[in-house]
């Protein structure tokens, strides 16, 4: 049985001039008169407009009322609860709060379902067990289209794993807005310390504020030396955020604290946004008799997730206190100004349309290339078949050249995640074939990033690099050609910069309808019923030579599913099965990357199945060698009611027959870019297998 858990906030009192200042003991139980939106709930004597999926484990109301839980597992097989919410009309931003509680190994995810999607986005997910009450707040984007918050929580395999939730508000503001009248003080928290912290506080008889009400305050009275420091910590913010920031205190002895606010990302680097002591900052000095609140406003530029931190420390022997309320965000910047905000993607390019916004400095030493599928040498990485930059390309009587390729400007005081792609070819030396580096335009300096140490030939390497620097700067990709026998040649596609940590985004959420099979298998199964093979997760080159990739798609050194022909007898089929999709009216569109490599490959044949006797769909084939290259293939479909999507894939005439699938993506279509249509795909013939296929442009 759940416990139900007490935010215990100190009682204390505070003497300023002979008033008092009375401070409480707040229950998380304690209701507010704050506006909700529709979607909330506090489950006291219902669900609301909530219902269980009946095609899942039940969510029940307590019989003590407060929460709603997932406590029992009805079939060995079966761990999964799904709640509906109402539908959600949400013109403009909003702020999504759950009070939930898991235990023994469970998992809670917070989705969002949207009409035509076959999949839900996740919002928000946990697997941290814990023995009380914990808070999610989750930003939810300004939508012109209705949608329904789903929350899916799953058993763990622990005796006595539960999943609870105890109230969900959906209100009209900001996550990191608060005035501290709420319960749960809008998921702000206490980074406790010793004997230093941030307290609740309320006003009465109208001693601090034109009306009664909470605030939060920091009492020198509790420091024991000059080393404690109170940190106060909002919710994790969840989309991109930029514009002003507002917010007011009051202080006494002023001179004897430090004040500041800071932005703490995930990596849990800090910025400092303001400090109370700086000149600009210090408008006044509160007394006990002045009573007056200091408004603070600050630009808040976070394209990434931060946390706003309020941290107090005393350094002086008086120490005083510091008193915070009525927190609350704009999307304007503070001057009313509309600063142009850098968009990193200016910075991408696959390089099928031209260099982008990339330069050479010295002549065209980097060649834009495509190569026709064949089984000597891999084409691009966007497509297989289209094009990507080459540098050392032709062979040069002059040793000792630079190939230079500057990207645009970015500025600085902001962390980029930059990937890219690059694949050693011919057979010349490949040590130090690419490196990357920063160039500072106003020092002309350059330092270095990264430099190549894989040796791997013909499979595109996925690299990823975290860059932050606090003046503006390029990045520089650089290849050096030493002498006729060091000469590496390389080649570079697909080069994006996003905002954030590399590190972050890589743990962040996955999307239910991407698969790249670094994590598992993603849903997917096999068909134990219409086959006669298997799909295997495999990483790196498979087992018989002269069939198979060399790598993953996805990062060159991932996993991919293939077919095992050496297991298998001409004829035999393996078929991989999505899990159930949803149906909807509207077009989707199916991309996924394909490899068939090898002199006795058979086919692979997309399938939908509608769970009809005999009713599969063929939406996409191919037949015969394709080449060494991953090859894209995009196409449209529609289906309306539940459905699975088959992978197919048929064993040639001999043992080199290998074929793999990998980067599975469904999204609302039609395809945005390509989509093949065709059935068949003809296969090429063997005089396209020329090494004479590099097409210079």
């Amino acid at each position: 049985m759940l416990k139900q858990v007490l935010f215990y906030l100190h009682l204390a009192g505070l003497n300023t001039g002979g008033k008092m200042l009375s401070f409480c003991l707040l229950s998380l139980i304690v209701t507010t008169q704050a506006e909700l939106l529709p979607g909330s709930c506090s489950f006291q004597e219902s669900i609301c407009d909530y219902m269980s999926d009946p095609s899942f484990l039940s969510w029940t109301l307590n019989p003590s009322g407060h929460f709603i839980t997932v406590e029992e597992q009805v079939q060995e097989d079966q761990r999964k609860a799904v709640l509906l919410g109402p539908d959600v009309d949400q013109q403009d931003w909003s702020c999504f709060r759950m009070v939930y509680q898991v235990t023994g190994g469970a998992s809670l995810q917070v989705q969002r379902r949207t009409d035509g999607e076959s999949f839900d986005r996740v919002l928000w997910s946990t697997q941290s067990s814990s023995d009380s009450w914990r808070i999610a707040s989750i930003d939810l984007h300004n939508s012109n289209e209705a949608f329904k918050i789903v929350i899916e929580g799953r058993l763990g395999a622990e005796e006595g794993s539960s999943v609870s939730i105890f109230e969900i508000r959906i209100s009209d503001r900001y996550c990191i807005e608060c005035d501290f009248e709420e319960a749960h003080l809008c998921g702000y928290a206490n980074q406790w310390n010793k004997y230093l912290n941030w307290r609740v506080g309320k006003s009465e008889n109208n001693t601090l504020n034109d009306k009664a009400g909470q605030f939060m305050y920091v009492d020198s009275t509790d420091s024991k030396g000059f080393q404690e420091v109170a940190k106060l910590v909002s919710p994790m913010t969840t989309a991109p955020l930029s514009g002003c920031l507002s917010f007011q205190y009051q202080q006494y002895q002023a001179g004897d604290h430090l004040f500041s606010l800071f932005s703490r990302d995930q990596a849990g680097q800090y910025e400092e946004l303001w400090r109370a002591d700086q000149k600009e900052n210090n408008f006044a000095d509160w007394s006990p008799e002045d009573k007056v609140w200091i408004p603070v406003q600050v630009d808040l530029k976070a394209p990434y997730p931060v946390e706003l931190v309020f941290e107090v420390g005393f350094n002086g022997p008086h120490g005083g206190f510091v008193v915070l309320d009525d927190i609350s965000f704009s999307s304007e910047f503070c001057d009313g100004r509309t600063e142009p905000s850098f968009d990193p993607a200016v910075a991408n390019c696959d390089f099928e349309s031209g260099f982008c916004q990339y330069v050479q400095s010295d002549g065209s030493l980097w060649r834009r290339v495509s190569v026709k599928p064949n089984i000597y040498m891999t084409g691009d990485h966007t497509t297989g078949a289209g094009s990507f930059l080459l540098a050392n390309s032709r062979l040069s009587l002059q040793s000792g050249y630079v190939s230079r390729l500057f990207g645009p400007s970015m500025p600085g005081s902001q962390k980029y995640c930059l990937k890219f792609f690059y694949s050693l070819r011919g057979l010349s030396g490949a040590d130090q074939a690419l490196s990357v580096y920063l160039y500072y335009s106003d020092s002309s300096k350059h330092e270095q990033m990264w430099t190549q140490n894989e040796k791997i030939r013909n499979v595109w390497i996925a690299v990823e690099l975290t860059i932050q620097s606090e003046k503006k700067a390029q990045v520089v990709f650089i290849s050096t050609c030493k002498d006729i026998w060091s000469c590496g040649s390389v080649g570079l596609d697909d080069i994006k910069v996003t905002p954030g940590d590399c590190s972050l985004l890589a743990s962040s959420l996955l999307l239910p309808s991407h698969c790249d099979f670094e994590s598992g298998l993603c849903g997917f199964s096999q068909d134990k019923v219409g086959d006669s093979g298997d799909w295997y997760l495999a990483r790196g080159p498979t087992p018989t030579s002269y069939t198979g990739p060399g790598g993953d798609h996805t990062t060159g050194l991932g996993h991919y599913m293939h077919i095992e022909a050496s297991v298998m007898l001409a004829g035999h089929k393996a078929r991989l099965l999505s899990s159930t999709l949803r149906g909807t009216r509207e077009t989707q569109c199916l991309q996924f990357y394909y490899h068939m490599y090898g002199s006795g490959i058979g086919q692979l044949s997309v399938y939908l199945q509608t769970g009809q006797e005999n009713d599969d769909r063929l939406l996409w084939t191919s037949h015969g060698e394709q080449g060494i290259s991953w090859l894209r293939a995009s196409l449209n479909y529609h289906y309306d009611q539940q459905h699975q999507i088959v992978f197919e894939a048929t064993r040639g005439a001999s043992v080199r027959s290998d074929i793999a699938v990998d980067d599975i993506i469904f999204e609302r279509g039609p395809c945005r870019e390509y989509s093949d249509q065709h059935i068949p795909h003809l296969s090429l013939s063997g005089n396209n297998n020329d090494i004479q296929t590099m097409h210079f442009k």
